[in-house]
């Protein structure tokens, strides 16, 4: 008995892994986003694409750029560059989606929406 219960955890184990492997691997791959500015003086809209591979999101001209996607496709994610920080969250679903943004550009505050696109 004590085989029986050390393979069915074993099976257990990698059907799990299995599993949160396939939820995050179904946002992986390559994104357009749009950023839209509602409040405060920053650039009326922002556009760039982004990678996510495995959970994470990255940029590959942006050094200071941290995101992440959890299974559920909840999205967090925040950039610096010279003079200007925003950070975000909202929700991927299949090949779309959307979310809030807040951040500065030199002293300006700024706030708006973001949705994404998947190429």
């Amino acid at each position: 008995m004590n085989k029986l219960s050390l393979y069915v955890a074993a099976i257990g184990g990698l059907l799990a892994l299995a599993s949160t492997a396939h939820a995050r691997a179904a946002y992986d791959g390559s994104w357009d986003l749009v950023f839209v500015t509602q409040r405060g003086a920053c650039d009326s809209s922002y556009n760039f694409t982004v990678n996510i591979s495995n959970g994470i999101v990255t940029h590959p001209n942006l050094v200071k750029f941290r995101g992440y996607v959890a299974r559920s496709g909840a999205v967090r994610a925040s950039v610096t560059v010279p003079d200007k920080y925003a950070s975000g969250s909202g929700r991927l679903s299949g090949t779309s989606g959307h979310g809030t943004w807040s951040g500065r550009a030199g002293q300006a505050r700024c706030a708006g929406y973001w949705t994404a696109r998947r190429n």
